[in-house]
């Protein structure tokens, strides 16, 4: 059949929306790794060097308080995720929180795995978060700063208890870069490369309060902890996680490239200038939603909206008849046909979010590219709606 709608006559110049692993930098060419530390050991003078390289330009980029140790640890955010609940967990009652796909996977991890007794869970809808007034800050508290799979984040830590006698875990890898972190509220952090600095995945980062390392020499969790996971022994943190001495061997070449996009960000103004292109990237999104017939932000409210993981859901009537196959058939189809277009490539909702579109905003997207994506999304929507209006016939 025909299309319903002449396409647009502008394509994105980059139609990478994907939300892990994300865009490059603008500019970035596969020459920005001839530095790379290949073919040496991680071990060397010189290996060292460029992992303590990025430890520290991590650290001033994001404002890491000085009393705060940052480490590069293995398989990437999950992996960071993982150490800090095997290492830290069950010293105290546990709230976690879970809103999106990767807070329950957490939830998972401490109740059928760990096992922790003590534990609750509060949880909410995708498009909402739980109730934050009713976090007990006597308990340790897991969350996600920002929802990867929901695009719904926490507005700001405002919530969070200074005095608190509990950690607080925070897995903020589609964050980190993108938002305002208020360190000083949260004592373990973890993200990836892979996120909004674009960087290739595997590895990931840690980064500790002077209480989380205190949990870690003065706390013996009842379980075996493997190598991955162990940031302590005999009482003491193992300080060279933190200098650039990885537990296991990684990639230089990821190095290289992590080490390209954080000065790319220096570039750009440091963390003001990541932030600003990201909200730039969602007020662009937002303006088109204003006027939209059939799409609306899965983030219920204003100020719980990611800017990086922009998720969409679609509000025709026409579409919410249908049957939840069909709904997610409808958003296959869309994502389909514009990568076939090569407007935008891997734009479909999570497997497990509600039918819709996840359009990656942070920092190494332009602008123009989300604005040239948007009457595509028009354009495909009415293609797949006319199709299978036609097919039900």
């Amino acid at each position: 059949m025909s299309a319903p709608l002449t396409p647009p006559t502008t394509k994105p110049r980059r139609p990478h929306f994907s939300s892990g692993p994300c865009a490059k930098r603008p500019g970035w060419s596969v020459s920005a790794l001839q530095d790379a530390y290949v073919g040496r050991s991680h071990r060397s003078e010189g290996g060292k060097a460029k992992l303590k390289e990025v430890i520290e330009l991590s650290k001033k980029i994001l404002g890491v308080p000085a009393d705060y140790r940052l480490g590069i640890v293995p398989a990437s955010d999950t992996g960071a995720v993982e150490m800090a609940l095997w290492s830290m967990l069950g010293k105290l009652p546990l709230d976690i929180l879970a809103w999106e796909s990767f807070g329950q996977e957490w939830v998972k991890d401490v109740v059928d795995e760990l096992q922790l007794p003590d534990t609750r869970i509060l949880k909410a809808p995708y498009g909402s978060l739980p109730d934050l007034e009713q976090v007990d800050f006597s308990h340790d508290v897991v969350f996600l700063w920002n929802g990867t799979t929901s695009g719904v984040r926490v507005p700001n830590g405002d919530w969070i208890a200074s005095d608190r006698t509990g950690l607080t875990i925070c897995d903020a890898t589609s964050a980190v870069f993108a938002m305002d972190i208020p360190w000083d509220k949260l004592d373990v952090v973890t993200y990836s490369w892979q996120k909004v600095l674009g960087g290739e995945a595997q590895h990931g980062v840690i980064v500790l309060s002077p209480r989380a390392v205190e949990r870690l020499e003065t706390y013996k969790p009842p379980r075996p902890l493997p190598k991955l996971f162990r940031l302590a022994q005999k009482g003491k943190l193992i300080e060279g996680v933190f200098q650039g001495d990885t537990i296991n061997t990684p990639s230089m070449l990821c190095v290289e490239d992590a080490l390209d996009g954080l000065k790319w960000a220096e570039s750009i103004g440091g963390l003001p200038g990541l932030i600003s292109r990201s909200q730039a990237n969602l007020a662009a999104i937002a303006k088109w939603v204003e006027q939209s017939s059939w799409a609306e932000f899965l983030a219920q409210k204003p100020e719980t909206r990611s800017c990086t993981s922009i998720c969409l859901k679609i509000v025709d009537p026409w579409f919410t008849d249908l049957s939840p196959e069909a709904q997610g058939q409808c958003a296959k189809k869309i994502a389909k046909i514009l990568e076939k277009q090569e407007v935008a490539y891997d734009i479909a909702a999570y497997r497990s979010a509600p039918p819709g579109i996840r359009i990656w905003g942070g920092a190494t997207v332009e602008t123009t590219d989300i604005e040239a994506l948007l009457p595509w999304l028009d354009w495909a929507y009415a293609n797949v709606k006319a199709e299978m209006k036609v097919a039900a016939s």
